[in-house]
């Protein structure tokens, strides 16, 4: 782009803005908060207005049809769908069904208000089972509901099984064995110790059998490897079983897993205030970007029968990032609640895994030879910033991979064989292909999968349904209209269900085969209750970036009572990705800070900016790579700017920031580095200071150097940032900081940095703390952040200051249907 044209468009844009500046000093100003509607659209009450929105099908292993439930504004219904016969049926009567119900437990029920009924089918699939426990006497119900004779029964259970138990040990795919970890180490059972577990048998009966002794806290077999969250409930007790993350070999012989020694890694606290009957200090392990991590990630392989453990010499990197690929398990395949955790290879001699350097420029994905431990790498990405990590699919018994790589720019299909030889690449062009829903039907030759931007004249994150042929031609679209689309493939490959819609637009939900035929229409969204209550419907709109080239894609949410003679405030909800753009593509009622906040009397706006989604091309979200303060706040300065050019209703003399997380960090820069620009910003949970954030985050996005140290002694990385608290003296806005006091995802040390260094720039702000809340605000304190943020929205850009010391919309909220015996 020539300097003449830019200076042409800013030349166009201010004269522009001039022009609708005189036109607003004739449209009067919305200056009072509408409270009353922005309630109207609670969370509780949205509740009541909306049900289900999407069709998730559960497919019977036995024969293709799958049964699904969906609530409406008449109750909730199950179906039955056999798609060979193209039907759609009741899998019961709910009158019929309430009624036998109401016979056996003695619990009044009717067709429209049904307890949650999760059926499980028989193998024949001419009948379901359920539990019911009747909330007067909390007696459990074992139950039997008979397609043929549409009658109900009960049928007796020998003794109660501890089902929760399942999820507790890893079985082996044969079922011959089970392993967990106690403690800090691995332990395993054969199948009858397990059964007699299973079956409540005395503990002292049980025989178990240990395979560790080294194992302690920050350096066990088997747990997470990951830091642990402080609120996770993760405390390991020594005398029971724990969840142990291992991947079995396909004969049952052998397991892999990976482990680390977190010793020597600091760590960070956060305080929670409200433990009774004193404040609990939280310790967990955190590193922080370019720390110096002194030991390396273990690839161990375990024999059973021998007890023998392989530690398998897979170092090339300093601080590499080990992953353990898992075979996708079919339902018909398992054995358990989520087993059996197979390894993606179907050779018992031969574990693939993935090792990346930690700076994430390169990717080697590789196989060890289990005889030899010899390790040969198959296949390499190496990229100037970040490779994106996509795991191969296998195919034909492991002789070919597919693999997912942007190493032209887009996210494309490859062709390998098991020797590491790249075939073909399959798709191809300006558009993002994806693994999400992927299929393989390897007879026939197809690769199902979802990909975006394809389609022209469309949204390009809009998603689609697409089969490619394994030689690379046949590319075929699925589902053609022009709505953002979920397939759900079933495991047959035969038929998916589509569930569709635009922000828009109501959610569908429809059938589909597997060459994108129409089979059935399976549901519209009942939204009825939501249009009564004044319910419109956002808009999209496209502007171009500050390069003026790049297409950016955002919604605008207008209050309900929009009157288009009027001039509002413009707020923009912000986060700056790169993982993501928090931009609705489909209908949604999550409203908080989008169309119910609009309610009170804004045009609030969301949209993405370059350096955001890796749903378009690797240029675009990579954009910010190296600068992950500033990428994406001019993008979101001159969408404001064209829309306010657009619509005389935009009033650009009142533009508000907020956003949470990465957000939160964005809203802050936005109000420092265009304090001419935007009047207020409202920042919740930012990593404001990112050399306090967390490594895997900030490394990868903004990049990290290894400089090798000479002597002995690990290498050293560079990591160099900027912050917000370097930007504090710029302030001239209404600054309000939230945080939670146990977050440890973002550590209020974030937000406390950020206040001292407004402090020492002897500047006013705001500062508010959510007490017991992590990073993601829960229960009443969720509510009490929407009014938050209202009234210093309301104050500060409509001057609607008056507000009395009580929160009557949570007052109302929180209030509770009488009692009918007290009334009584």
């Amino acid at each position: 782009m020539s300097m003449q044209y830019l200076i042409r468009s800013l030349l166009f844009i201010s004269i522009m803005i001039f022009f609708q500046g005189a036109l607003r000093a004739q449209s009067p100003a919305v200056t009072t908060a509408n409270y009353s509607l922005a309630e109207r659209f609670s969370p509780s009450r949205l509740d009541k207005m909306v049900f289900d929105t999407r069709v998730t099908p559960h497919w019977l292993p036995s024969r293709n049809c799958f049964w699904y439930t969906y609530k409406t504004s008449e109750g909730t219904f199950y179906y039955l769908v056999e798609p060979d016969k193209k039907t759609k049926k009741n899998l019961f009567d709910n009158q019929e069904m309430a009624a036998m119900l109401t016979l056996i437990t003695k619990d009044a029920y009717d067709g429209q208000h049904l307890p949650t009924i999760t059926p499980k089918f028989k193998e024949t699939d001419t009948a379901f089972q359920f539990d019911l426990t009747s909330p007067a006497t909390r007696k459990t119900y074992h139950l039997e509901y008979n397609l043929k004779t549409a009658r109900l029964s009960e049928y007796t259970v020998a003794r109660d099984k501890k089902p929760v138990l399942l999820g507790l040990y890893n079985l082996s795919p044969d079922s011959g064995y089970a392993v967990y970890a106690k403690g800090y180490n691995l332990f395993y059972m054969d199948k009858a110790n397990y059964m007699k577990v299973l079956n409540n048998s005395p503990r002292a009966s049980v025989v178990e059998h240990q395979l560790t002794r080294d194992g302690s806290e920050d350096y066990p077999y088997g747990n997470n490897i990951e830091m642990e969250r402080p609120d996770s409930g993760a405390a390991v007790l020594p005398q029971y079983p724990q969840p142990a993350k291992i991947l079995w070999s396909p004969d049952s012989k052998k397991f892999a897993l990976l482990r680390k020694d977190t010793r020597k890694i600091k760590p960070m606290w956060v305080i929670n205030s409200l433990s009774s009957p004193r404040p609990t200090l939280y310790t967990y392990k955190y590193q922080l970007p370019g720390e110096v991590d002194p030991t390396e990630m273990e690839l161990l392989v375990f024999t059973i029968a021998s007890k023998k453990i392989d530690t398998i010499d897979v170092k090339k990197f300093t601080n590499q990032k080990l992953g353990l690929p898992e075979r996708v398990v079919t339902t018909r395949e398992r054995t358990g609640v989520t087993g059996p955790d197979i390894w993606l290879s179907e050779n018992p001699n031969e574990l693939y895994f993935s090792r990346q350097s930690r700076d994430l420029h390169l990717y080697d994905f590789c196989s060890v030879n289990l005889e030899t431990n010899k390790v040969r790498v198959l296949i390499e990405e190496k990229m100037n910033s970040y490779v994106e990590v996509n795991t191969p699919i296998l195919i034909h018994g492991g002789k070919e991979m597919i693999h997912l790589s942007e190493r032209d720019g887009w996210a494309h299909f490859y062709l390998y064989d098991n020797q590491g030889n790249l075939k073909r690449q399959l798709t191809a062009g300006a558009w993002h292909c994806s693994y999400d829903g992927y299929a393989v039907d390897e007879k026939s030759g197809w690769l199902y999968f979802n990909g975006n931007g394809h389609e022209a004249s469309e949204d390009p994150y809009y998603k689609h349904f697409y089969k490619v042929k394994l030689d690379g031609t046949g590319l075929t679209l699925l589902n053609k209209d022009n709505y953002n689309h979920q397939a759900s493939l079933d495991e047959t490959q035969h038929y998916f269900v589509d569930n569709y819609s635009r922000v828009n637009t109501a959610p569908k939900s429809a059938l589909r085969d597997i060459n994108g035929n129409l089979v059935l229409d399976l549901e519209t969204a009942d939204l009825s209750n939501l249009v009564a209550a004044g319910y419109k419907y956002p808009e999209p709109f496209k502007v171009k970036a500050d390069d003026g080239v790049t297409d950016i894609y955002g919604v605008m949410y207008k209050p309900f009572d929009f009157d288009s003679t009027k001039s509002y405030p413009v707020i923009e909800y912000v986060y700056p990705g790169p993982q993501s753009e928090h931009v609705n593509k489909s209908f949604s009622t999550s409203m908080d800070v989008t169309d119910r906040l609009a309610q009170l009397g804004f045009v609030v706006i969301t949209l993405g900016n370059r350096g955001g989604s890796p749903e378009r091309s690797r240029w675009y979200h990579t954009y910010g790579y190296g600068d992950l303060r500033d990428y994406g706040l001019a993008d979101k300065k001159y969408a404001i700017e064209q829309l306010a050019v657009r619509h005389k209703y935009i009033d650009i003399n009142r533009v508000g920031i907020f956003g949470h997380s990465g957000g939160g960090f964005m809203s802050t820069a936005a109000l420092c580095q265009y304090p001419d620009f935007y009047k207020v910003a409202i920042s919740s949970s930012g990593n404001h200071d990112n050399n306090i954030y967390n490594l895997p985050f900030t490394e990868k996005y903004n990049g990290i150097k290894e400089q090798p140290n000479d002597k002995e002694g690990p290498a050293k990385f560079l990591y160099e940032v900027e912050t917000n608290p370097q930007i504090a003296a710029n302030l001239k806005g209404h600054l309000l900081l939230i945080t939670g006091d146990v977050d440890y995802n973002v550590n209020p040390a974030n937000t406390l940095r950020m206040a001292n260094a407004l402090i020492k720039a002897n500047k006013r702000f705001d500062m508010f703390i959510l007490p017991g809340q992590s990073h993601n605000y829960r229960n009443e304190s969720a509510e009490y952040w929407f009014w938050l943020i209202s009234d210093y929205f309301s104050k500060h850009l409509l001057g609607d200051a008056i507000r009395p010391v009580d929160i009557p919309e949570l007052n109302r909220a929180a209030m509770k249907t009488p009692d009918k015996k007290a009334a009584n």
